[in-house]
Protein backbone atom coordinates (compact mmCIF):
# COMPACT_ATOMS: atom_id res chain seq x y z
CA UNK A 1 0.00 0.00 0.00
CA UNK A 2 1.37 3.43 -0.94
CA UNK A 3 2.15 6.07 1.68
CA UNK A 4 -0.68 8.26 0.42
CA UNK A 5 -3.03 5.30 0.82
CA UNK A 6 -1.79 4.75 4.36
CA UNK A 7 -2.47 8.39 5.24
CA UNK A 8 -5.90 8.16 3.68
CA UNK A 9 -6.57 4.98 5.67
CA UNK A 10 -5.48 6.74 8.87
CA UNK A 11 -7.83 9.65 8.17
CA UNK A 12 -10.70 7.29 7.47
CA UNK A 13 -10.19 5.53 10.81
CA UNK A 14 -9.25 8.54 12.95
CA UNK A 15 -10.75 11.71 11.44
CA UNK A 16 -11.21 13.21 14.93
CA UNK A 17 -7.55 12.94 15.95
CA UNK A 18 -5.87 16.32 15.44
CA UNK A 19 -2.75 15.96 17.60
CA UNK A 20 0.49 14.23 16.66
CA UNK A 21 2.64 11.73 18.50
CA UNK A 22 5.44 14.28 18.54
CA UNK A 23 3.21 16.77 20.36
CA UNK A 24 2.44 14.19 23.05
CA UNK A 25 6.10 13.21 23.43
CA UNK A 26 7.58 16.70 23.62
CA UNK A 27 4.91 19.23 24.56
CA UNK A 28 2.03 17.59 26.43
CA UNK A 29 4.17 15.02 28.29
CA UNK A 30 7.70 16.45 28.34
CA UNK A 31 10.50 14.31 29.82
CA UNK A 32 10.67 14.39 33.61
CA UNK A 33 13.37 16.50 35.21
CA UNK A 34 14.77 14.24 37.94
CA UNK A 35 18.18 13.66 39.54
CA UNK A 36 20.60 11.23 37.91
CA UNK A 37 19.68 7.65 38.82
CA UNK A 38 16.17 8.51 40.04
CA UNK A 39 13.67 5.79 39.15
CA UNK A 40 10.10 6.32 38.01
CA UNK A 41 7.87 3.35 38.79
CA UNK A 42 4.18 2.67 38.63
CA UNK A 43 1.71 0.33 40.23
CA UNK A 44 -0.96 -0.32 37.64
CA UNK A 45 -3.76 -2.60 38.90
CA UNK A 46 -7.03 -3.44 37.22
CA UNK A 47 -10.17 -2.80 39.32
CA UNK A 48 -11.48 -6.32 38.68
CA UNK A 49 -11.54 -7.74 42.22
CA UNK A 50 -10.15 -7.38 45.73
CA UNK A 51 -6.58 -6.26 46.30
CA UNK A 52 -4.35 -9.34 46.55
CA UNK A 53 -1.44 -9.40 49.02
CA UNK A 54 0.69 -10.07 45.93
CA UNK A 55 -0.42 -6.65 44.69
CA UNK A 56 0.83 -5.06 47.91
CA UNK A 57 4.07 -7.04 47.45
CA UNK A 58 4.57 -5.59 43.94
CA UNK A 59 3.46 -2.09 44.95
CA UNK A 60 6.00 -2.13 47.78
CA UNK A 61 8.77 -2.94 45.29
CA UNK A 62 7.65 -0.03 43.09
CA UNK A 63 7.44 2.38 46.04
CA UNK A 64 10.81 1.40 47.51
CA UNK A 65 12.68 1.62 44.18
CA UNK A 66 11.30 5.08 43.45
CA UNK A 67 11.62 6.67 46.85
CA UNK A 68 15.02 5.35 47.86
CA UNK A 69 16.39 6.63 44.52
CA UNK A 70 14.80 10.08 44.84
CA UNK A 71 12.33 9.31 42.08
CA UNK A 72 8.56 9.12 41.57
CA UNK A 73 6.04 6.32 42.14
CA UNK A 74 2.58 6.75 40.64
CA UNK A 75 -0.69 4.83 40.63
CA UNK A 76 -2.29 4.17 37.26
CA UNK A 77 -5.61 2.39 36.98
CA UNK A 78 -5.80 0.01 34.02
CA UNK A 79 -9.56 -0.20 33.52
CA UNK A 80 -9.74 -1.18 29.85
CA UNK A 81 -11.47 -4.47 30.72
CA UNK A 82 -14.88 -2.99 31.52
CA UNK A 83 -16.66 -6.36 31.54
CA UNK A 84 -14.72 -7.55 34.63
CA UNK A 85 -14.57 -4.24 36.48
CA UNK A 86 -15.91 -4.33 40.05
CA UNK A 87 -17.91 -1.56 41.69
CA UNK A 88 -15.68 0.40 44.10
CA UNK A 89 -12.72 -1.52 42.69
CA UNK A 90 -10.55 1.58 42.41
CA UNK A 91 -11.31 2.96 45.88
CA UNK A 92 -10.84 -0.52 47.36
CA UNK A 93 -7.37 -0.76 45.84
CA UNK A 94 -6.34 2.68 47.09
CA UNK A 95 -7.73 2.06 50.60
CA UNK A 96 -5.95 -1.28 50.76
CA UNK A 97 -2.61 0.23 49.77
CA UNK A 98 -3.07 3.17 52.14
CA UNK A 99 -3.73 0.72 54.97
CA UNK A 100 -0.16 -0.52 54.55
CA UNK A 101 1.42 2.89 54.24
CA UNK A 102 2.03 2.63 50.49
CA UNK A 103 1.32 6.06 49.07
CA UNK A 104 1.96 7.52 45.68
CA UNK A 105 3.45 10.78 44.49
CA UNK A 106 1.10 10.96 41.51
CA UNK A 107 -1.94 9.24 40.13
CA UNK A 108 -5.42 8.47 41.40
CA UNK A 109 -5.98 9.53 44.99
CA UNK A 110 -8.42 8.18 47.59
CA UNK A 111 -10.93 10.96 46.97
CA UNK A 112 -11.09 10.05 43.28
CA UNK A 113 -9.13 13.12 42.25
CA UNK A 114 -5.86 12.89 40.34
CA UNK A 115 -2.51 14.37 41.30
CA UNK A 116 0.36 14.96 38.88
CA UNK A 117 1.18 16.42 35.48
CA UNK A 118 1.18 13.16 33.49
CA UNK A 119 -2.48 12.22 33.69
CA UNK A 120 -5.14 11.20 33.18
CA UNK A 121 -3.99 8.26 35.28
CA UNK A 122 -7.06 6.16 34.42
CA UNK A 123 -6.67 4.44 31.07
CA UNK A 124 -10.30 4.71 30.02
CA UNK A 125 -9.86 8.51 30.03
CA UNK A 126 -6.91 8.37 27.62
CA UNK A 127 -8.65 6.98 24.51
CA UNK A 128 -7.68 9.90 22.24
CA UNK A 129 -4.00 9.47 23.18
CA UNK A 130 -3.91 5.80 22.20
CA UNK A 131 -5.80 6.53 19.00
CA UNK A 132 -3.23 9.20 18.08
CA UNK A 133 -0.38 6.70 18.42
CA UNK A 134 -2.39 4.10 16.54
CA UNK A 135 -3.13 6.61 13.75
CA UNK A 136 0.60 7.14 13.25
CA UNK A 137 1.17 3.39 12.96
CA UNK A 138 -1.55 3.19 10.31
CA UNK A 139 0.07 6.13 8.45
CA UNK A 140 3.36 4.23 8.41
CA UNK A 141 1.72 1.01 7.23
CA UNK A 142 2.42 -0.69 10.58
CA UNK A 143 -1.23 -1.14 11.61
CA UNK A 144 -4.50 -1.84 9.81
CA UNK A 145 -8.22 -2.35 10.48
CA UNK A 146 -9.52 -5.91 10.82
CA UNK A 147 -13.21 -6.57 10.16
CA UNK A 148 -13.16 -10.32 10.89
CA UNK A 149 -16.17 -11.53 12.88
CA UNK A 150 -15.95 -13.86 15.89
CA UNK A 151 -17.14 -16.69 13.65
CA UNK A 152 -14.39 -16.01 11.11
CA UNK A 153 -11.76 -15.89 13.84
CA UNK A 154 -13.05 -19.20 15.22
CA UNK A 155 -12.74 -20.68 11.74
CA UNK A 156 -9.14 -19.47 11.49
CA UNK A 157 -8.32 -21.09 14.85
CA UNK A 158 -9.88 -24.38 13.74
CA UNK A 159 -7.89 -24.29 10.51
CA UNK A 160 -4.66 -23.61 12.42
CA UNK A 161 -5.35 -26.48 14.81
CA UNK A 162 -5.93 -28.80 11.85
CA UNK A 163 -2.71 -27.63 10.21
CA UNK A 164 -0.85 -27.74 13.55
CA UNK A 165 0.52 -24.20 13.20
CA UNK A 166 0.98 -21.40 15.72
CA UNK A 167 -2.46 -20.06 16.67
CA UNK A 168 -3.14 -16.39 16.09
CA UNK A 169 -3.77 -13.81 13.43
CA UNK A 170 -0.63 -13.90 11.29
CA UNK A 171 0.78 -14.68 7.86
CA UNK A 172 -1.69 -16.23 5.44
CA UNK A 173 -4.29 -16.35 8.22
CA UNK A 174 -4.31 -12.55 8.57
CA UNK A 175 -7.12 -12.04 6.06
CA UNK A 176 -7.51 -8.28 6.50
CA UNK A 177 -3.81 -7.49 6.11
CA UNK A 178 -4.14 -6.91 2.36
CA UNK A 179 -7.38 -4.88 2.32
CA UNK A 180 -7.15 -1.87 0.02
CA UNK A 181 -8.13 1.56 1.18
CA UNK A 182 -11.20 1.33 -1.09
CA UNK A 183 -12.28 -1.95 0.56
CA UNK A 184 -11.82 -0.44 4.00
CA UNK A 185 -13.86 2.62 2.99
CA UNK A 186 -16.70 0.40 1.76
CA UNK A 187 -16.76 -1.64 4.96
CA UNK A 188 -16.74 1.51 7.09
CA UNK A 189 -19.60 2.96 5.02
CA UNK A 190 -21.53 -0.26 5.61
CA UNK A 191 -21.06 0.16 9.37
CA UNK A 192 -19.03 -2.99 9.85
CA UNK A 193 -17.30 -3.09 13.26
CA UNK A 194 -13.52 -3.48 13.35
CA UNK A 195 -10.44 -3.64 15.52
CA UNK A 196 -7.05 -2.17 14.68
CA UNK A 197 -4.19 -4.65 14.50
CA UNK A 198 -0.41 -4.33 14.47
CA UNK A 199 1.24 -5.37 11.20
CA UNK A 200 3.88 -7.40 12.99
CA UNK A 201 7.38 -7.16 11.54
CA UNK A 202 8.30 -10.42 13.31
CA UNK A 203 9.57 -13.40 11.34
CA UNK A 204 9.01 -17.10 12.10
CA UNK A 205 12.06 -18.43 13.92
CA UNK A 206 13.16 -14.94 14.99
CA UNK A 207 14.43 -14.45 18.54
CA UNK A 208 14.30 -11.52 20.93
CA UNK A 209 16.31 -10.89 24.11
CA UNK A 210 15.09 -9.23 27.30
CA UNK A 211 17.48 -8.18 30.06
CA UNK A 212 15.32 -8.51 33.16
CA UNK A 213 16.41 -6.66 36.31
CA UNK A 214 15.67 -9.75 38.47
CA UNK A 215 16.12 -12.72 36.14
CA UNK A 216 18.96 -11.53 33.94
CA UNK A 217 18.91 -12.19 30.20
CA UNK A 218 15.88 -14.00 28.82
CA UNK A 219 15.67 -15.11 25.18
CA UNK A 220 12.28 -15.85 23.58
CA UNK A 221 10.59 -16.30 20.21
CA UNK A 222 9.88 -13.07 18.41
CA UNK A 223 6.22 -12.07 18.11
CA UNK A 224 4.76 -12.77 14.64
CA UNK A 225 1.08 -12.28 15.51
CA UNK A 226 -0.83 -9.21 14.34
CA UNK A 227 -2.11 -8.44 17.82
CA UNK A 228 -5.07 -6.16 18.45
CA UNK A 229 -4.07 -2.60 19.37
CA UNK A 230 -7.52 -1.03 19.64
CA UNK A 231 -10.69 -2.95 20.36
CA UNK A 232 -13.98 -2.27 18.60
CA UNK A 233 -14.90 0.43 21.10
CA UNK A 234 -11.67 2.32 20.41
CA UNK A 235 -10.19 1.34 23.81
CA UNK A 236 -6.71 -0.21 23.69
CA UNK A 237 -5.59 -3.64 24.74
CA UNK A 238 -3.29 -3.87 27.76
CA UNK A 239 -0.26 -4.35 25.50
CA UNK A 240 -0.71 -1.15 23.53
CA UNK A 241 -1.82 0.99 26.49
CA UNK A 242 1.17 -0.13 28.54
CA UNK A 243 3.68 0.90 25.88
CA UNK A 244 2.08 4.30 25.26
CA UNK A 245 1.45 5.15 28.92
CA UNK A 246 4.82 4.07 30.28
CA UNK A 247 6.52 6.13 27.58
CA UNK A 248 4.49 9.30 28.15
CA UNK A 249 4.57 9.01 31.93
CA UNK A 250 8.36 8.58 31.95
CA UNK A 251 8.41 5.15 33.59
CA UNK A 252 11.98 3.92 33.95
CA UNK A 253 11.27 0.54 35.59
CA UNK A 254 8.21 -1.65 34.96
CA UNK A 255 7.72 -3.99 37.93
CA UNK A 256 5.06 -6.64 37.32
CA UNK A 257 4.22 -10.29 37.90
CA UNK A 258 6.15 -12.98 36.05
CA UNK A 259 3.00 -14.02 34.18
CA UNK A 260 3.86 -11.10 31.87
CA UNK A 261 7.24 -12.52 30.83
CA UNK A 262 5.61 -14.34 27.91
CA UNK A 263 4.14 -11.03 26.69
CA UNK A 264 7.47 -9.22 26.72
CA UNK A 265 8.23 -9.98 23.02
CA UNK A 266 4.99 -8.21 22.08
CA UNK A 267 5.80 -5.21 24.24
CA UNK A 268 9.38 -4.91 23.00
CA UNK A 269 8.11 -5.11 19.43
CA UNK A 270 5.60 -2.33 20.07
CA UNK A 271 8.30 -0.07 21.51
CA UNK A 272 10.36 -0.83 18.40
CA UNK A 273 7.67 -0.07 15.80
CA UNK A 274 6.74 3.14 17.63
CA UNK A 275 10.40 4.18 17.73
CA UNK A 276 10.38 4.39 21.53
CA UNK A 277 12.94 3.32 24.14
CA UNK A 278 11.60 0.56 26.40
CA UNK A 279 11.90 0.87 30.20
CA UNK A 280 13.77 -1.65 32.32
CA UNK A 281 11.61 -4.67 33.15
CA UNK A 282 11.55 -6.51 36.49
CA UNK A 283 9.30 -9.57 36.60
CA UNK A 284 8.39 -10.54 40.16
CA UNK A 285 7.73 -14.17 41.10
CA UNK A 286 4.36 -14.88 42.75
CA UNK A 287 3.90 -15.36 46.49
CA UNK A 288 3.70 -19.08 47.22
CA UNK A 289 2.09 -21.23 49.89
CA UNK A 290 3.23 -24.63 51.11
CA UNK A 291 0.58 -27.33 51.02
CA UNK A 292 1.04 -31.07 51.36
CA UNK A 293 4.79 -30.88 50.92
CA UNK A 294 4.61 -28.89 47.69
CA UNK A 295 4.25 -25.24 46.76
CA UNK A 296 1.48 -23.43 44.93
CA UNK A 297 0.52 -19.84 44.27
CA UNK A 298 -1.37 -18.04 47.02
CA UNK A 299 -4.95 -18.31 45.79
CA UNK A 300 -7.74 -15.74 45.97
CA UNK A 301 -10.23 -18.60 46.04
CA UNK A 302 -8.57 -20.91 48.61
CA UNK A 303 -6.59 -18.67 50.95
CA UNK A 304 -8.18 -15.91 53.08
CA UNK A 305 -4.74 -14.36 53.59
CA UNK A 306 -4.56 -13.68 49.84
CA UNK A 307 -6.79 -10.64 50.41
CA UNK A 308 -5.45 -7.54 52.14
CA UNK A 309 -8.79 -7.32 53.93
CA UNK A 310 -7.71 -10.38 55.96
CA UNK A 311 -4.74 -8.50 57.45
CA UNK A 312 -6.82 -5.42 58.21
CA UNK A 313 -9.57 -7.50 59.83
CA UNK A 314 -7.09 -9.52 61.92
CA UNK A 315 -5.39 -6.32 62.99
CA UNK A 316 -1.84 -6.67 61.75
CA UNK A 317 -0.10 -3.29 62.02
CA UNK A 318 0.74 -1.85 58.60
CA UNK A 319 4.43 -1.63 59.48
CA UNK A 320 4.48 -5.29 60.50
CA UNK A 321 3.06 -6.44 57.17
CA UNK A 322 5.50 -4.21 55.28
CA UNK A 323 8.39 -5.51 57.39
CA UNK A 324 7.36 -9.11 56.75
CA UNK A 325 7.07 -8.46 53.00
CA UNK A 326 10.59 -7.01 53.07
CA UNK A 327 11.84 -10.30 54.54
CA UNK A 328 10.31 -11.99 51.47
CA UNK A 329 11.65 -9.42 49.03
CA UNK A 330 15.30 -9.49 50.13
CA UNK A 331 16.94 -12.34 52.05
CA UNK A 332 19.37 -9.94 53.77
CA UNK A 333 16.61 -7.90 55.42
CA UNK A 334 16.68 -9.92 58.65
CA UNK A 335 20.44 -9.41 59.01
CA UNK A 336 19.87 -5.69 58.50
CA UNK A 337 17.12 -5.67 61.13
CA UNK A 338 19.37 -7.35 63.70
CA UNK A 339 21.94 -4.59 63.17
CA UNK A 340 19.31 -1.81 63.08
CA UNK A 341 16.85 -2.83 65.79
CA UNK A 342 15.01 0.48 66.12
CA UNK A 343 15.27 1.82 62.56
CA UNK A 344 12.23 2.33 60.34
CA UNK A 345 12.03 -0.68 58.01
CA UNK A 346 11.82 1.71 55.05
CA UNK A 347 15.42 2.70 55.70
CA UNK A 348 16.46 -0.77 54.49
CA UNK A 349 18.39 -0.52 51.18
CA UNK A 350 16.14 -2.70 49.02
CA UNK A 351 17.66 -4.26 45.88
CA UNK A 352 16.05 -5.93 42.86
CA UNK A 353 19.15 -8.09 42.46
CA UNK A 354 18.49 -9.81 45.79
CA UNK A 355 14.93 -10.82 44.90
CA UNK A 356 14.11 -14.51 44.55
CA UNK A 357 13.42 -15.89 41.07
CA UNK A 358 11.49 -18.89 42.41
CA UNK A 359 8.77 -17.21 44.46
CA UNK A 360 8.67 -16.28 48.13
CA UNK A 361 6.91 -18.62 50.58
CA UNK A 362 4.19 -16.88 52.60
CA UNK A 363 4.15 -18.14 56.20
CA UNK A 364 1.54 -16.80 58.64
CA UNK A 365 3.53 -18.06 61.64
CA UNK A 366 6.54 -16.06 60.47
CA UNK A 367 4.31 -13.03 59.93
CA UNK A 368 3.05 -13.39 63.52
CA UNK A 369 6.62 -13.51 64.77
CA UNK A 370 7.63 -10.41 62.80
CA UNK A 371 4.46 -8.58 63.83
CA UNK A 372 4.93 -9.42 67.52
CA UNK A 373 8.45 -8.01 67.32
CA UNK A 374 7.16 -4.83 65.67
CA UNK A 375 4.47 -4.36 68.34
CA UNK A 376 7.00 -5.06 71.11
CA UNK A 377 8.97 -2.01 69.95
CA UNK A 378 5.94 0.30 70.21
CA UNK A 379 5.23 2.51 73.21
CA UNK A 380 2.22 1.79 75.42
CA UNK A 381 0.58 4.89 73.95
CA UNK A 382 1.04 3.61 70.39
CA UNK A 383 -0.32 0.18 71.30
CA UNK A 384 -3.38 1.71 72.94
CA UNK A 385 -3.99 4.05 70.03
CA UNK A 386 -3.84 1.30 67.42
CA UNK A 387 -5.77 -1.21 69.54
CA UNK A 388 -8.54 1.38 69.95
CA UNK A 389 -8.57 2.12 66.21
CA UNK A 390 -8.89 -1.58 65.35
CA UNK A 391 -11.39 -2.54 68.08
CA UNK A 392 -13.58 0.46 67.28
CA UNK A 393 -14.32 -1.25 63.98
CA UNK A 394 -14.05 -4.95 64.79
CA UNK A 395 -14.61 -5.54 68.54
CA UNK A 396 -16.98 -3.04 70.14
CA UNK A 397 -16.88 -4.71 73.57
CA UNK A 398 -13.09 -4.49 73.71
CA UNK A 399 -13.19 -0.89 72.49
CA UNK A 400 -15.64 0.12 75.21
CA UNK A 401 -13.46 -1.51 77.89
CA UNK A 402 -10.25 0.19 76.72
CA UNK A 403 -11.86 3.57 76.09
CA UNK A 404 -13.64 3.70 79.48
CA UNK A 405 -10.36 4.39 81.29
CA UNK A 406 -7.48 5.07 78.90
CA UNK A 407 -4.98 5.61 81.69
CA UNK A 408 -5.75 2.15 83.07
CA UNK A 409 -5.56 0.65 79.57
CA UNK A 410 -2.26 2.41 78.94
CA UNK A 411 -0.97 0.86 82.16
CA UNK A 412 -1.86 -2.62 80.89
CA UNK A 413 0.22 -2.15 77.75
CA UNK A 414 3.08 -0.54 79.66
CA UNK A 415 3.81 -3.72 81.62
CA UNK A 416 7.11 -5.31 80.52
CA UNK A 417 7.42 -2.79 77.67
CA UNK A 418 10.48 -0.72 76.84
CA UNK A 419 13.18 -2.98 78.25
CA UNK A 420 16.01 -4.74 76.46
CA UNK A 421 13.87 -7.86 76.01
CA UNK A 422 10.20 -6.79 75.75
CA UNK A 423 7.53 -9.47 75.74
CA UNK A 424 5.92 -10.42 72.46
CA UNK A 425 2.45 -11.54 73.54
CA UNK A 426 0.57 -9.47 70.95
CA UNK A 427 1.08 -10.32 67.28
CA UNK A 428 -2.01 -8.52 66.00
CA UNK A 429 -4.74 -6.33 67.44
CA UNK A 430 -7.23 -9.20 67.48
CA UNK A 431 -4.93 -10.74 70.14
CA UNK A 432 -5.53 -7.83 72.53
CA UNK A 433 -8.83 -9.19 73.88
CA UNK A 434 -7.13 -12.41 75.00
CA UNK A 435 -4.07 -10.53 76.25
CA UNK A 436 -6.00 -8.01 78.36
CA UNK A 437 -9.11 -10.02 79.30
CA UNK A 438 -8.16 -10.66 82.94
CA UNK A 439 -7.84 -6.94 83.57
CA UNK A 440 -11.57 -6.55 82.85
CA UNK A 441 -14.30 -8.57 84.51
CA UNK A 442 -16.53 -8.02 81.48
CA UNK A 443 -13.98 -9.46 79.03
CA UNK A 444 -12.73 -12.37 81.09
CA UNK A 445 -14.23 -15.58 79.78
CA UNK A 446 -13.48 -17.35 83.05
CA UNK A 447 -10.24 -18.96 81.91
CA UNK A 448 -8.70 -20.63 84.98
CA UNK A 449 -5.50 -22.58 84.53
CA UNK A 450 -4.35 -24.85 87.34
CA UNK A 451 -0.90 -25.50 88.79
CA UNK A 452 -1.06 -29.30 88.50
CA UNK A 453 2.22 -29.94 90.29
CA UNK A 454 0.94 -28.30 93.50
CA UNK A 455 -1.72 -30.17 95.49
CA UNK A 456 -5.06 -28.36 96.06
CA UNK A 457 -4.49 -28.25 99.83
CA UNK A 458 -1.09 -26.65 99.33
CA UNK A 459 -2.52 -24.14 96.86
CA UNK A 460 -5.14 -23.15 99.42
CA UNK A 461 -2.51 -22.83 102.16
CA UNK A 462 -0.34 -20.62 99.93
CA UNK A 463 -3.26 -18.30 99.05
CA UNK A 464 -4.38 -17.94 102.70
CA UNK A 465 -0.84 -17.16 103.83
CA UNK A 466 -0.29 -14.57 101.10
CA UNK A 467 -3.72 -12.98 101.59
CA UNK A 468 -2.78 -12.25 105.20
CA UNK A 469 0.27 -10.15 104.17
CA UNK A 470 -0.74 -8.80 100.75
CA UNK A 471 -0.24 -5.11 100.04
CA UNK A 472 -0.13 -4.09 96.37
CA UNK A 473 1.57 -0.83 97.36
CA UNK A 474 4.70 -2.70 98.46
CA UNK A 475 7.94 -2.13 96.59
CA UNK A 476 8.84 -4.95 94.22
CA UNK A 477 11.57 -6.21 96.54
CA UNK A 478 9.18 -6.26 99.53
CA UNK A 479 6.49 -7.93 97.40
CA UNK A 480 8.81 -10.72 96.36
CA UNK A 481 10.24 -11.14 99.86
CA UNK A 482 6.71 -11.79 101.10
CA UNK A 483 6.28 -14.51 98.48
CA UNK A 484 9.57 -16.07 99.59
CA UNK A 485 8.35 -15.96 103.20
CA UNK A 486 5.06 -17.63 102.22
CA UNK A 487 7.07 -20.30 100.40
CA UNK A 488 9.06 -21.09 103.52
CA UNK A 489 5.92 -21.17 105.68
CA UNK A 490 4.17 -23.65 103.39
CA UNK A 491 6.96 -26.15 102.78
CA UNK A 492 8.31 -24.71 99.53
CA UNK A 493 11.94 -23.72 99.05
CA UNK A 494 12.38 -19.88 98.99
CA UNK A 495 15.35 -20.22 96.60
CA UNK A 496 15.20 -21.98 93.22
CA UNK A 497 18.92 -22.82 93.10
CA UNK A 498 18.77 -24.30 96.58
CA UNK A 499 15.76 -26.38 95.56
CA UNK A 500 17.56 -27.74 92.49
CA UNK A 501 20.50 -28.74 94.66
CA UNK A 502 18.22 -30.72 97.03
CA UNK A 503 14.61 -31.05 95.77
CA UNK A 504 13.70 -33.93 98.07
CA UNK A 505 13.24 -31.78 101.15
CA UNK A 506 10.55 -29.50 99.70
CA UNK A 507 7.10 -29.59 98.10
CA UNK A 508 8.40 -27.29 95.38
CA UNK A 509 10.07 -23.91 95.10
CA UNK A 510 9.22 -20.21 95.21
CA UNK A 511 8.45 -20.24 91.46
CA UNK A 512 5.61 -22.67 92.11
CA UNK A 513 4.28 -20.38 94.84
CA UNK A 514 4.37 -17.42 92.43
CA UNK A 515 2.52 -19.47 89.80
CA UNK A 516 -0.21 -20.40 92.30
CA UNK A 517 -0.64 -16.71 93.07
CA UNK A 518 -0.51 -15.80 89.36
CA UNK A 519 -3.27 -18.23 88.42
CA UNK A 520 -5.43 -17.02 91.29
CA UNK A 521 -5.14 -13.38 90.21
CA UNK A 522 -5.14 -13.77 86.40
CA UNK A 523 -6.37 -17.30 85.67
CA UNK A 524 -3.16 -17.96 83.72
CA UNK A 525 0.23 -19.54 84.34
CA UNK A 526 2.04 -17.30 81.87
CA UNK A 527 1.62 -13.53 82.05
CA UNK A 528 3.74 -10.39 82.08
CA UNK A 529 5.22 -9.15 85.37
CA UNK A 530 2.86 -10.25 88.18
CA UNK A 531 3.96 -7.45 90.50
CA UNK A 532 2.95 -4.81 87.92
CA UNK A 533 -0.31 -6.62 87.18
CA UNK A 534 -1.31 -6.67 90.85
CA UNK A 535 -0.35 -3.03 91.34
CA UNK A 536 -2.56 -2.07 88.40
CA UNK A 537 -5.51 -4.25 89.46
CA UNK A 538 -5.42 -2.84 92.98
CA UNK A 539 -5.78 -4.28 96.50
CA UNK A 540 -9.52 -4.93 96.46
CA UNK A 541 -9.67 -6.69 93.11
CA UNK A 542 -6.62 -8.87 93.86
CA UNK A 543 -8.04 -9.84 97.27
CA UNK A 544 -11.42 -10.67 95.73
CA UNK A 545 -9.84 -12.91 93.09
CA UNK A 546 -7.65 -14.75 95.60
CA UNK A 547 -10.69 -15.38 97.82
CA UNK A 548 -12.62 -16.60 94.77
CA UNK A 549 -9.77 -18.99 93.91
CA UNK A 550 -9.73 -20.25 97.51
CA UNK A 551 -13.45 -20.89 97.39
CA UNK A 552 -13.08 -22.84 94.14
CA UNK A 553 -10.35 -25.03 95.67
CA UNK A 554 -12.44 -25.67 98.77
CA UNK A 555 -15.42 -26.64 96.60
CA UNK A 556 -13.24 -29.04 94.65
CA UNK A 557 -13.34 -27.06 91.42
Amino acid sequence: MKMDDNRRMAELLFPHIDKTVRQYLTEIYPPRQLPEGAMVTRFAPSPTGFLHIGGVFTALVCERLAHQSGGVCFLRIEDTDKKREQQDGVSGIIRGLNAFGIRFDEGVMLDGEEKGAYGPYVQSRRAAIYQCFCKELVEKGLAYPCFCTEEELAGIRAQQEANKVLPGYHGEYARCRSLTVQQVEEKLAAGQPYVVRLRSPGKPGGRVKLRDAIRGEIEMDENIVDIVLLKRDGIPTYHFAHVVDDTLMGTTHVVRGDEWVSSAPIHLQLFYVLGLKPPRFAHVSPIMKEEGGSRRKLSKRKDPEASVEYFVREGYPADAVVEYLLTLLNSNFEDWRRQNKTADCREFPFSLKKMSQSGALFDLLKLDSVSAAVISRMTAEQVLEQALAWSGQYDKELYDALAADKEYARGIFAIDRGGAKPRKDIAKWSDVRQYAAYFYDGLDAGQKETVENVAPADRAQILRAYLAVMDVHDSKDTWFEKIRTVAGQTGFCPDVKQYKADPTGYKGHVGDVSTVLRTAVTGRKNTPDLYAIMALLGQDKCAARIKQALEAIENGK
